[in-house]
């Protein structure tokens, strides 16, 4: 699948789902999400830095306080679910696509955890740099989560690179 078949519009609105299973508690899931240090692992070096409660504010950074994203924490239910509005500030092009949305749904399965990601309310014809690189994350945190080591994917090498090696 392209990176422009994962998207699709509903109601004039481009949006993208993203499933995930993973052999870890809710809790755990929680932290990897929110904590900023087991974030930079699996999310290219960036971190993100929020009180994690409703209506506060959050900020995404990569190396040297280079801004990849911030938003909202519109719901904020740990550990089952994260609502955020998510403006991208990596590049002017980004930027321009507004702010959007990204659901984190969190939902225990025996002895793992279905994730849910749905990044939505982006305008028809986004730019694939705002979902594209959801499928290396979320392997990333799965990979972290069930085995403590880091997943190398061309996004996590095209970054690193970019950053001169930031550390992640």
């Amino acid at each position: 699948m392209s990176e422009r078949e994962a998207w699709e519009v509903v109601d004039g609105r481009a949006m993208s789902v993203f499933e995930i299973y993973i052999k870890t508690t809710p809790e755990r899931l929680w932290e990897a999400i929110t904590d900023p240090e087991l974030r930079k692992k699996y999310n290219f070096g960036v971190g993100v830095e929020s009180d994690w409660t409703a209506g506060s504010e959050y900020r995404s950074e990569a190396g040297g306080g280079f801004a990849i994203a911030a938003g909202e924490n519109l719901e904020v239910e740990p550990p089952r679910r994260l609502v955020q509005s998510f403006q991208a500030l990596w590049s002017e092009d980004v930027k321009a696509a507004g702010h959007s949305r990204v659901t984190w749904e969190i939902e225990p399965v025996g002895d793992s955890c279905r994730l849910v990601v749905t990044h939505d309310q982006l305008p028809e014809g986004a730019n694939s740099e705002l979902f594209g690189g959801w499928g290396m994350i979320l392997s990333g945190l799965k990979t972290l989560l069930e085995t403590g080591e880091t997943l190398t994917t061309p996004g996590s090498l095209r970054y690193a690179e970019a950053a001169g090696g930031w550390d992640g």
